[in-house]
């Protein structure tokens, strides 16, 4: 079974909808880590008037999922329902390839060691 991983770099104030999102999808298996970053607009705000050379690096959240390649657009489409607001910041979703996953505990690989597993 094909994997891949899915990273999303969005606005920390969306979380909470994404989390909803995910858990109605019965995602659960998910890495949230902190980063600093800007697009195409060096980082200014949408509000902002002037317009400037300068990079400003925002705060950002990313969420990083692996999950079975079919279930992949599904995922995208949903995604991109729940962090759309129109507005300069939406963030970005990369998807990549995984050449392969390993569970330490048990030495399962591939999609048994991202599946759920009985204790």
């Amino acid at each position: 079974m094909e994997l891949v991983r899915v990273e999303v770099i969005m606005n920390e104030m969306k979380m909470g909808i994404l989390k909803n999102a995910l858990q109605k999808y019965h995602i659960t298996g998910m890495t949230v880590y902190k980063a600093m970053g800007c697009g195409v607009q060096y980082g200014t705000p949408e509000y902002k008037d002037e317009d400037t050379s300068e990079i400003d690096l925002l705060e950002k959240t990313v969420v990083m999922m692996v999950l079975p390649r079919e279930h992949v657009d599904n995922l995208i489409d949903m995604l991109k329902k729940e962090l759309y607001t129109g507005h300069i910041g939406d963030g970005k979703i990369f998807v990549s390839p995984i050449y392969n996953a390993y569970r330490i505990r048990t030495g399962e690989d591939g999609y048994e060691a991202i599946a759920h597993s009985d204790y």
